[in-house]
């Protein structure tokens, strides 16, 4: 076994890609495994990037790079039969660098990954590795690897498995269920290449159109004039015959016309929803598909993956720099397998609305939509999917909770929650007092981070923050530094508040006046340790 602070992801899609660059990024050494031998081209896949997960990236330097060659849309439409039922725009709260949502391709966005890769010294690669056993104890694990030149060892301090849904053998090793479902109903994905300007900008939704009587259709832009087209289809579609008989081309057609196109992709797929029972196993961490899987409808897949290897990479850079113990990395599961369950309950709630699984299902969907298509106010109980947003950590042991900031669940679709603790924080520029600028998640993501309102006693703040945790911590006083009060009014904050905001930009409390004992627990806490009272001068 080993004693050093190596980490080993097992796979190397965007989820492991991700997992690799933010421990770097925290001077932690990795070692990438995948079973394939490079690198393979799949289409579009995952192509909705939602805003945080940019700013995630960004922190390893690719968000600015993904957001710009990306497509952004801000829009959602949806329409029944030939009729617009209801669009909204998707909110911040902050004054964020990056939009709502941009689209661009799985294949791209990996690309881009791997040229940070490439970039690290800290990061080996190795194709060709197919994890075929795993070993572990107090000191480490050992991965039993078959290669194109027999087998290998590799030995790390932890591991993170990200090798996508097909982990089976992974899991089964870890003593892992993976319980779910999957839909009969399936779905015809085509990646066309076509001048369609209306459709440019917009994520457009359509149930029971002509050209898909029945059943539903998605159309999101994609960049180089590239246009995804998601058709639900039966469960005996037959895209080869489809093909060879000239129907897929007709079934283009009736959507977008006369208009020349040329197919870059196209695929079929059937989806599942399935999570398994535990995201920790000791020194082994699940993430990304290989944890959980959902419908598409709402972009909840990868982009909850990203926040998985977000949440695993700060927790073991904490244990293995020292500044909390293993039993931090109890709250991964905690937190994510709660997310994953969230995400498992919307989707499968929107998948019940689009594909109705009996009669009383399918009268209920009708007259849902034949009453939205009337009285707009009603349009709330249509569901075409609810889009990715950050899970909230407010059941977590890492959050202090506030009495004064009760948690009231989600706000109405395309509004914006009031900031508490659990939930994560707002962007904003800022200006540090040396006269820096930056932003308040990129200074989040260096440690632990207090922000102090006005009337707060900065230097108590530091002398606690010194006592209560060895790990990086960082205060600054709100008013210096959000010289255009955008973070102040996104927080609501008041005077005589204190903020903690977690390395993954989440805020772990919002303390009134703290005392001593008050702040002391809450750092302790949200860095994994018991709230213990410490004494500081």
């Amino acid at each position: 076994m080993t004693t050093d602070k190596t980490v080993a992801v097992i796979g190397n899609g965007p989820v492991g890609q991700t997992t690799a660059l933010l421990l770097a990024r925290w001077g932690i050494p990795v070692i990438v495994l995948d079973a394939r031998p490079q690198r393979d081209e799949i289409g579009s896949k995952a192509i909705c990037q939602q805003r945080d997960v940019l700013d995630v990236w960004e922190s390893v330097g690719a968000g600015r790079r993904i957001a710009q060659e990306g497509v952004t849309w801000t829009t959602a439409r949806t329409f029944y039969r030939d009729r617009e039922l209801f669009s909204y725009d998707l909110p911040d709260y902050g004054k964020s660098a990056f939009p709502a949502f941009v689209n661009i391709s799985q294949t791209r966005t990996e690309q881009i990954l791997d040229e940070a890769i490439a970039a690290s010294e800290l990061i080996d690669v190795r194709w060709g590795h197919t994890v075929t056993g795993v070993a572990q104890d107090d000191t480490g694990v050992r991965l039993r690897c078959v290669t194109p030149a027999g087998e290998a060892a590799v030995t790390a301090a932890y591991a993170v498995a990200c090798g996508g849904p097909r982990s089976d053998d992974l899991r089964g090793e870890l003593g892992i269920d993976f319980a779910g479902e999957s839909f009969d109903d399936r779905f015809l994905i085509c990646d066309i290449r076509a001048d369609l300007p209306d459709w440019a900008t917009e994520r457009r939704f359509y149930f029971d159109p002509e050209w898909n009587p029945g059943r539903q259709v998605l159309i999101h832009p994609c960049p180089d004039s590239t246009f995804r087209i998601d058709w639900q289809v039966p469960g005996d579609y037959d895209l080869d015959a489809e093909r060879a008989s000239g129907a897929l081309d007709a079934r283009i057609r009736r959507i977008i016309g006369d208009t020349d196109y040329e197919i870059v992709w196209n695929s079929v797929y059937r989806f599942h929803s399935r999570v398994v029972d535990r995201m920790r196993v000791g020194r082994v961490l699940l993430a990304g598909d290989c944890a959980h899987l959902v419908s598409p409808f709402g972009a909840r897949g990868l982009n909850s993956g990203v926040a998985d290897a977000e949440n695993a990479a700060w927790k073991l850079a904490f244990v293995l720099n020292g500044w909390a113990s293993a039993e931090l990395l109890e709250s991964y599961h905690v937190e994510r397998h709660a997310a994953a369950l969230e995400n498992i309950e919307v989707t499968t709630d929107t998948m019940n609305f689009l594909v109705p699984r009996d009669d009383q299902q399918r009268r209920v969907r009708r007259d849902t939509l034949e009453r939205a298509a009337v009285d707009p106010a009603t349009s709330a109980a249509v569901d075409s999917g609810r889009l990715s947003e950050p899970f909230w950590y407010v059941d977590s042991p890492l959050t202090t909770p506030d009495p004064g900031r009760p948690f009231h669940g989600r706000p109405p679709r395309g509004t914006v929650a009031p900031t508490a603790p659990g939930i994560i924080a707002p962007d904003a520029p800022v200006t540090l007092p040396d006269g820096g600028h930056g932003r308040l998640r990129e200074f989040a993501r260096d440690g632990l981070l207090l922000l102090a309102g006005p009337g707060v006693d900065v230097q108590t703040l530091a002398r606690c923050a010194t006592t209560a945790t060895s790990a990086p911590i960082r205060v600054l006083e709100i008013a210096a530094i959000d010289r255009e009060g955008t973070l102040t009014a996104a927080l609501r904050s008041e005077p005589g508040e204190v903020w903690l905001v977690r390395p993954d930009a989440y805020i772990a409390a919002a303390l009134v006046e703290p005392s001593v004992e008050e702040l002391t627990g809450a750092i302790r806490r949200a860095g994994g340790a018991p709230a213990e009272v410490a004494v500081v001068a």
